[in-house]
C-alpha cells in the first residue's frame, strides 16, 4: 500500500492497529459505554431496579415472596405488591425460606424469599442448606450496601456471596440495573435445571433505589488532600491537643477493652476535662448527668471543634464515613486495627495523627503528657446548652398527645426515672431502641449491651440471659422494639425454666417502624412494614413469665406499672411489660440502611 509520500506501511503495523482498535472498542463495550451513550440516565425518574426485579418473578409465574422486611429491598418488595404477587411477611427470615421451600416442593417451581443485608441474610443460612440437602429450587434475593460503599464500614455490610456460594447452585451480585433481568432469569434456570437447589442473588441498594436517592446518599464528596502521619508518638498527640480551643473526645467500645479498668479510664476522661461523646460499650462510662458528658448535637459539636479526637470509633456509617468531621478540625485517631482506623480517609476525612494501639491506654499517655492543662469553660458551657435546648424540645415532644395509645417519649422519660443505680440495659430494636438512646441514661461503664455496628436485630433474650448470669445482683432490663421481640419471645420458657428474672419493656407500636418512615414518603406503600398490637404479655404469661400491660387506659399508671415490674422481678419472676404505643415525629430522618 503507498503512501502520499510514496513510502509504503508494513501489513504488520496494519494489523497491529486493527489489534488495537479492536481491542478498545472491545473494552469500551465491556464497560458499557457504548450502551451509555445510547441510553442516558433520566435522573429525575422514580423508577427503580425493584420493578425489574418484580417483572422478572411474574413472568416466572411466581405468586408468593416471602420476606422480613428492611429497608436494603424496599423497592422489590413494594414493585411486587404493585404487580399483584403476594408479599407475605414473617417474624424471623429463617422462616421466610422455609415458607419458600415448601412453595418449591408443592408446586415444582422456584419459591422465592428476600432479606436485607447482613444480619438478615446470614438469619437464612440453615434454611438455605437444608434446600441444597433436600434439593429444593429457592430463589433467596439478598439485600446489600451501595457498590460504592462497600469495605467502607456501610451498615450490614459483609461478604455475602462468600457465605453463600458453597451453599447454592449459582450466586451473583447486581452490580448495574440492566443486569437484573438476565443474572435473575440465570439464576431461576439454575435452580430448576438438572439437580434442582437454592441460588442466591444479591441486589445492591444503588441497583434497586431510583437513581436521585443514589446519588445523593452516594456521591463522594471532594476527596481529602494530604498524607496520613504513620507511626507518630502520643507526644505529636498531646502538643495538638494543648493548643486546643474546642476540643472534644469521642469515645467508642475499645476504650472498654482491658487492660485499662473503667473506672481508671473515668478517672482519666475527667483529669483530661474535655467535652466527650461516648458509644457503644462506652456508654455510662461517666455516670448520669456528668458535665463533660455532651448526649445531643453530636454533628454540630463535631463542625465546630477545632481538634477531635476519636478513640475507638470508626468513621462508618454511624458518622457518615467521615462527612461529618470538619476539614478545618485536627483529628486525632486511635485504634487497634489499622484498617478500620483509616477507613474512608481516602475519600472523605483525613486524620492529622493515627495511633494503632490499646484506646484506653492511649488516653491515660495523653492525659499524663497534658500535666493538669486545662481548657476554658464557655466551650463545654456552650455544648452544654445546647444539649439543654434539645432536652427542652424532648420535654415538648413527651407533652404532646399522639393518635393512639401512650407517647414513647414520655414512656422512656419515665424509663429512666424508674432505672436503679445497679440496672444493665440490654436493648434490641429499631425505632423504640433508637428513641431511648436519646433518653436513657446507662447508670454506669459496662450496663448498656447493644449489637454494636452490625445492626443484629434478636439479641435481646440472649444478651439478658447471659448479662444476668454475669450479673446476678444486677437488675436487667431489655427494652424491645415489637419487631425486634418476636426473635426473642420463647427465651422467656429459657428464663422461667432457668429462674432468672429479668424486665422486658415491649415498645408496640405494631409495625416496623424504622423502615417504614423511609419506606412510605419515598416509595408510597406501608408493604411488610405492618404488624399488630398482639398480647406478647399474654404469650410471655403462657410461657410461665409475668405479663403486664399499658396503654392508654393507663396513662397515669405508667411508673407504678414499672415499680409492679420491678418488685416481681425482685421476687424471682421474669416479666414482659407490653407497652402500646402510638407514631411520633421523634425519630423522622434516620436511616435504615
Amino acid at each position: 500500500m503507498e503512501t502520499p509520500a510514496g513510502s509504503f506501511v508494513p501489513p504488520l503495523l496494519l494489523l497491529a492497529c486493527a489489534t488495537l482498535v479492536a481491542a478498545l472498542l472491545g473494552a469500551a463495550h465491556r464497560l458499557g459505554l457504548f450502551y451509555q451513550l445510547l441510553h442516558k440516565v433520566d435522573k429525575a425518574s422514580t423508577r427503580h431496579g425493584g420493578e425489574n426485579v418484580a417483572a422478572v418473578l411474574r413472568a416466572h409465574g411466581v405468586r408468593f415472596l416471602f420476606t422480613l422486611v428492611g429497608g436494603h429491598i424496599s423497592p422489590l418488595l413494594v414493585a411486587c405488591e404493585k404487580l399483584g404477587i403476594r408479599v407475605v411477611d414473617t417474624r424471623h427470615e429463617v422462616t421466610a425460606v422455609f415458607a419458600a421451600d415448601a412453595v418449591a416442593r408443592l408446586t415444582g417451581t422456584v419459591g422465592v424469599a428476600a432479606v436485607t443485608a447482613g444480619p438478615g441474610l446470614t438469619n437464612t443460612v440453615t434454611a438455605v442448606k437444608n434446600a441444597q440437602i433436600a434439593q429444593s429450587p429457592v430463589l433467596l434475593l439478598g439485600g446489600a450496601a451501595g457498590t460504592l460503599l462497600q469495605k467502607r464500614g456501610a451498615l450490614q455490610a459483609i461478604d455475602q456471596l462468600s457465605l453463600f456460594r458453597p451453599l447454592c447452585k449459582f450466586s451473583a451480585s447486581v452490580r448495574r440495573v440492566r443486569d437484573i433481568v438476565p443474572t435473575l432469569r440465570a439464576a431461576i434456570a439454575a435452580a430448576q435445571s438438572g439437580t434442582p437447589g437454592p441460588v442466591f442473588v444479591e441486589l445492591p441498594i444503588d441497583v434497586l433505589y431510583p437513581y436521585f436517592m443514589v446519588q445523593k446518599e452516594m456521591v463522594p464528596a471532594k476527596p481529602p488532600k494530604g498524607l496520613v502521619a504513620w507511626g507518630v508518638s502520643v507526644q505529636r498527640c498531646v502538643e495538638i491537643l494543648s493548643r486546643a480551643k474546642r476540643p472534644l473526645l469521642v469515645l467508642g467500645s475499645q476504650a472498654l477493652l482491658p487492660p485499662t479498668p473503667a473506672d481508671k479510664l473515668r478517672a482519666a476522661v475527667e483529669t483530661l476535662g474535655v467535652p466527650c461523646f461516648l458509644g457503644g460499650m462506652a456508654r455510662g462510662l461517666l455516670g448520669r448527668n456528668h458535665p463533660l458528658h455532651i448526649r445531643q448535637n453530636r454533628g454540630a459539636a463535631l463542625k465546630k471543634a477545632d481538634v477531635v479526637i476519636l478513640a475507638g470509633i470508626v468513621c462508618d456509617f454511624r458518622l457518615s464515613y467521615g462527612r461529618v468531621l470538619s476539614r478545618s478540625s485536627k483529628i486525632i485517631i486511635a485504634n487497634r486495627n489499622r484498617e478500620e482506623m483509616l477507613l474512608n480517609s481516602d475519600i472523605f476525612w483525613k486524620p492529622r495523627e493515627a495511633v494503632q494501639g490499646d484506646v484506653g491506654s492511649f488516653v491515660l499517655k495523653l492525659v499524663g503528657g497534658l500535666q493538669g492543662q486545662t481548657w476554658a469553660p464557655d466551650w463545654v458551657e456552650e455544648l452544654r446548652e445546647a444539649d439543654r435546648r434539645k432536652e427542652q424540645a424532648f420535654r415538648e415532644k413527651a407533652a404532646m398527645a399522639v393518635a393512639q395509645h401512650l407517647n414513647p417519649v414520655r414512656v422512656l422519660q419515665l424509663v429512666d426515672e424508674a432505672l436503679p443505680d445497679n440496672s444493665i440495659l440490654v436493648v434490641d430494636g429499631g425505632d423504640f431502641v433508637g428513641t431511648a438512646a436519646h433518653l436513657v441514661q446507662p447508670r454506669g461503664p459496662l450496663r448498656w449491651l447493644d449489637p454494636g455496628a452490625f445492626g443484629t436485630l434478636g439479641v435481646g433474650a440472649g444478651f439478658a440471659l447471659g448479662a444476668k448470669l454475669c450479673r446476678p445482683d444486677a437488675e436487667v432490663w431489655c427494652l424491645f422494639g415489637d419487631g425486634a421481640f418476636g426473635y426473642s419471645l420463647i427465651e422467656f420458657d429459657t428464663f422461667v425454666r432457668h429462674k432468672v428474672p429479668v424486665v422486658a419493656l415491649i415498645g408496640n407500636d405494631a409495625g416496623w417502624t424504622q423502615i417504614s418512615r423511609e419506606q412510605v414518603p419515598s416509595l408510597g406503600s406501608n408493604v411488610a412494614c405492618g404488624l399488630a398490637y398482639t398480647d406478647y404479655h399474654k404469650a410471655a404469661m403462657g410461657l410461665g413469665a409475668r405479663g403486664l400491660l399499658l396503654s392508654r387506659d393507663h396513662e397515669e399508671q405508667v411508673a407504678s406499672v414499672l415499680r409492679d415490674a420491678q418488685e416481681q422481678c425482685r421476687d424471682g419472676h421474669p416479666v414482659v411489660v407490653n407497652i402500646l404505643i402510638g407514631r411520633t415525629d421523634f425519630r423522622d430522618g434516620s436511616i435504615a440502611v
